[in-house]
Order: structure tokens, then sequence, then C-alpha cells
């Protein structure tokens, strides 16, 4: 008989494990976020909340969340994954269930901005996870597929947290929540150590992921990473678009309640719908770019035509104004959740793919920062217009077009995605 060849050592599969512990983390962060959203009906007359003062408990997160990416990123940088990420989510788990124990405005307002301050740790964390663990050509589905669960968390909390308050209660609604995000950090710190470290990765699947890691280690600057113009270019895509998925999260249950009179209990079907085309873009966004690459086309042409494709699925949206049934503006509004998400799994990525590893958790940071400033923006400006015209039209509109703006500013920063050989 014939020698054969030796056949190579199959790659392991353990990174897809992380990748899975981040996707837990990233759906127990947003069904958290959610819960305010889908009580604001309920809250707005056990409370006496406004319009305005909504947008002001909203704007209270999204301030901690902007000052917590900032400080969060370089935290994680510096202290390593593994307690920075369990201490972020400490932070947020105590400020979930302290949701139930406040009765006033204010009350909320303070526990929404404990809750942004932990949260914010969540993206730096597991994108820097990411380019830690996958090698270049796969981080953009890893990042897919973590961040579908804003998707699957944003499904949940309509399925379950109506349901809990009807039933036991608004405030047992953040009690439950809250208990979740404390089971992860135990399974995360008994499960996570960096791959050279882990005794479950073996040779062949820590080379594969070595074979494409700039390595660098030592922190860089903030004054460093904010000469380059790929920071500006990432910080301005996130400024211009993470604000609309803000929108879409702390506004939809209310303009379905209001536009469409879907009560609390029938709020569920159309955010489900909704939330889950949003997991498939999240992923098909992330396969999508891997998919152009294995047809050859390069990394830039790959990324960018991505993200066109995505800009392009969101716009249809500036239209829900002129729909007249739930059902047709589920569908426009399910389609540019879609296109946001594939759109964020490759924003995220473009900060691994440009810089090396001991930066990303700071640019994710940093990028963060900006899209949390739009989404105060946005937060206030929903508010004051809902409160003086009872209108969605200029939002929707607003929607649908800032994705192609954010393209276009993204290719003229950086007409070529290229890695970053930073001198420090």
């Amino acid at each position: 008989m014939p020698a054969t060849a030796a056949q190579p050592s199959p790659v392991g599969r353990y990174r897809w494990r992380i990748c899975g512990l981040l996707f837990f983390a990233t759906t127990i962060n947003y069904v958290d976020r959610q819960v305010l959203a889908l009580l604001k009906p309920m809250l707005s007359v056990s409370i006496h909340m406004s319009e305005l003062q909504y947008a002001h408990i909203v704007f209270a997160f999204q301030l901690a969340y902007a000052i917590g990416l900032l400080v969060m990123g370089r935290f994680i940088d510096r202290v390593g994954i593994r307690i920075g990420y369990a201490i972020a989510i400490g932070i947020w788990s105590v400020a979930a269930m302290g949701h139930a124990l406040v009765s006033t405005v204010l009350g909320f307002g303070v526990m929404r901005f404990l809750l942004g301050l932990g949260e914010s740790g969540n993206f730096p964390a597991a994108i820097k996870t990411v380019s830690v663990w996958f090698p270049r050509r796969e981080r953009a589905l890893a990042t897919g597929i973590f961040n579908s669960g804003t998707n699957v968390g944003a499904t949940i909390a309509p399925l379950a947290v109506p349901w809990i308050a009807v039933k036991l209660g608004w405030r047992w609604a953040f009690v439950f929540t809250g208990i979740f995000s404390i089971t992860w950090i135990i399974l995360w710190l008994g499960r996570y150590r960096a791959p050279e470290e882990h005794p479950k990765v073996g040779e062949a699947e820590l080379l594969h992921i070595r074979s494409e890691t700039i390595p660098l280690q030592r922190t860089i600057g903030w004054g460093k990473l904010l000469e380059y113009r790929q920071s500006w270019a990432i910080l301005i895509a996130k400024f211009l678009t993470d604000p609309i998925w803000w929108f879409f999260l702390y506004w939809l249950p209310p303009y379905f309640y209001q536009q469409h009179g879907l009560s609390l209990i029938k709020l569920g079907p159309p955010l489900i719908i909704i939330y889950n085309a949003s997991a498939v873009g999240s992923i098909g966004g992330g396969w999508l770019a891997k998919f152009l690459l294995r047809r050859g086309l390069s990394l830039n042409a790959a990324r960018k035509t991505t993200m066109l494709i995505c800009a392009l699925l969101v716009a249809p949206v500036v239209f829900v104004g002129h729909v007249t049934t739930t059902w047709s503006a589920v569908v426009l509004i399910s389609m540019a959740c879609a296109g946001h998400q594939g759109w964020s799994a490759n924003v995220f990525t473009l900060s691994s793919d440009v810089f090396p590893a001991a930066a990303v958790g700071s640019i994710t940071g940093f990028a963060g920062f900006g899209g949390a400033v739009g989404g105060m923006l946005i937060s206030e400006g929903t508010g004051l217009l809902l409160q003086t015209t009872h209108s969605y039209n200029v939002l929707f509109i607003i929607a649908g077009s800032v994705y192609l703006i954010a393209l276009l500013i993204v290719q003229i920063l950086i007409p070529k995605l290229q890695p970053l050989h930073i001198e420090i």
C-alpha cells in the first residue's frame, strides 16, 4: 500500500466558546438596558414621567456610557480582559437591580447613570477579546456573532419583561435581569484565560490565532492614537450611526404604543421580529465580509462593500412616516435594524483592521465615546421633538440618511485599510 502524506492537525475551536461567552454577555447587556423602554408606559403612570423626563433618564445613561467608554477602554487595556470585564459587569449588575429600589425620576436617573458606567465596558472588552483570540480574517464574523447578542437580548426582553411586570410588578423585572449578569461573572472568571495560558487551546489553534496578529503589547498613549486620522474616522462613523440604534432601542416600544396603539403585552411580536432581523443582519454583516475576502477581494474592498450594502438596507426607513399599517412599519424598521447591526459589526472591526491589539480597547472606547455623545444628543432631541410635535417622521428620515454620509467620511479619511505600525 502506498504511503500517504500526513494529514495536518485540525485547528481547535475553543476560541468560538470564548466568542459564545461574549455573545451571552452582550445579550444580558441588552436585556438590562431594554427593560426601561418596555416599562415606559407603566412607569409614565406610576412615577408621573413625561416624554422629556424619560429623555433625561436616557441621557443620564448615555452620559455615563460616554465617560465610561473612555475610562473602561484604557482600564481594560491596563488590567487585562479577564479582570476588567468582570469588574465592568459587576458594576452594571448592581445598578440593574438597584432600579427596583427607586421610585422617582431622579432615582431612575442615578441608577441609569451607574448602569451606563458598567455597561460601557462590554464592547471595549469584547472587541479586545476578539483581537486577542481570532486572526484578522475571522474577526468580523466573531464580532458579528457576539454583537448579535444585542438583538437576542432585545428580543428576550419584550418576551419576559412585560410578563414579569404584569404578574409580579415592575420592580421584579429589574431584579431578574440583574441576577443573570452575576451568573455570567462566575462563568467568565472560571473559564477565561489568555490563549497562551489556556489549557484547552492546542498548539495548532494557537498558531492559527497568532497567524495574523501584530505583536505589540505595550499600551499606547492617547496622544499617539489621536495623531491618526483612522482613530477619528472610526469615531465619526460611530458618532453618526450609533444614535440611530439608541433611538430604535429606547423609542420603538413607545413608538408602537403611541402611533399604533399596541399595549404592553402586544408589543412583543413586532419587537421580536425586528430584533431577530437585527440578529440576522449582525451575523450576516460579519459573514458577508468574510465571504468577500474568500472570493478574492482585498480587505479594504470587502469591508467597505459590506458597509455600503448595510447602509443601503437602512435607507428605506425614511418612509416609515408614510405607511399606515403596523406590519409595514415593522418591515421597514426590521430592514433598518438588520442593516445597522451588519454595519456595526464591520465598524467595530475597523479598529482591529488597522490598529495593533494593544490599542484596540482604547480605540473601541474612544469610538464608542463618540457614539454615546451622539446618543446623548439624539435622546434630548427626541424627547423635545416628541413633546412638542408628537411626530416621529423627522427622526426616521435622519435614521435612513446618516449611514451613507458616515461611509463617505470613512472613505475620505481611510481610503485604504491596512495595519498601522506604530512606533512607541
